[in-house]
């Protein structure tokens, strides 16, 4: 598939329902930064950026009707695979890069998050937390692979390929010398605060390098 930029233009950019995590991403950036979205599906997250922080950036999609959705949101994007790295675009020339629930799916996952902290000054990466209970129960009683409003997927049909938890997440991280500037995990729009890689649903990171 070619590396072909599809720049918005004379297109009225509609407002997405606020999702909660789009909300807690939004307070993580600030106005007017520059920001990278991969794996930025049909371009809601950043068009709810654009229009809530005048954000100045770009998604990066492989799927051609996310791309054109992208496109009649006012998103600019790049479509490509994001399996073939970042080395197109310039160390540090992004505030921050963005991966949303997509490095689950990623193949070559190490070299991609070094790839978003050479491009970017900060990344944040959110991600289903295979820890939550009802994976463990569903696992432990039912002797069977979880799906879940979060892990949707039959084990037989999913393009998750790198499930992890909470506390996978934050050792490798610490293992890869960064700092972790901010982690909410969630379940049902709520940050979890008891226990969150049992409870939560959905984890939320922003960090860099020290």
């Amino acid at each position: 598939m070619s590396d072909t930029v599809k720049k918005a233009s004379n297109v009225t950019s509609v407002v997405p329902e606020v999702r909660k995590d789009f909300s807690l991403i939004a307070q993580w950036i600030k106005e007017g930064a520059r920001v990278l979205d991969l794996g930025c599906g049909d371009g809601g997250l950043l068009a709810y950026l654009q229009q809530s922080k005048n954000v100045c950036g770009y998604g990066v999609e492989i799927s051609i009707d996310n791309v054109k959705s992208c496109i009649a949101r006012g998103v600019n994007v790049l479509q490509r695979d994001l399996e073939g790295g970042l080395a197109d675009f310039s160390d540090a020339h992004f505030d921050c890069v963005i991966l949303s629930q997509t490095l689950q799916a990623m193949h070559h996952l190490e070299a991609l998050v070094e790839g978003m902290l050479r491009v970017g000054r900060e990344a944040i990466v959110t991600f289903p937390n295979f820890g939550h209970w009802s994976h463990r129960w569903q696992i432990a009683l039912q002797g069977k692979m979880p799906v879940s409003s979060s892990l949707p997927y039959q084990w037989y049909n999913t393009p998750n390929i790198h499930l992890c938890t909470v506390k996978d997440f934050d050792r490798f991280l610490a293992e890869r010398r960064c700092e972790v500037l901010e982690r909410v995990v969630m379940a049902h729009g709520k940050e979890i605060m008891l226990l969150p890689n049992v409870f939560g649903q959905l984890a939320l990171y922003r960090f860099r390098y020290r």
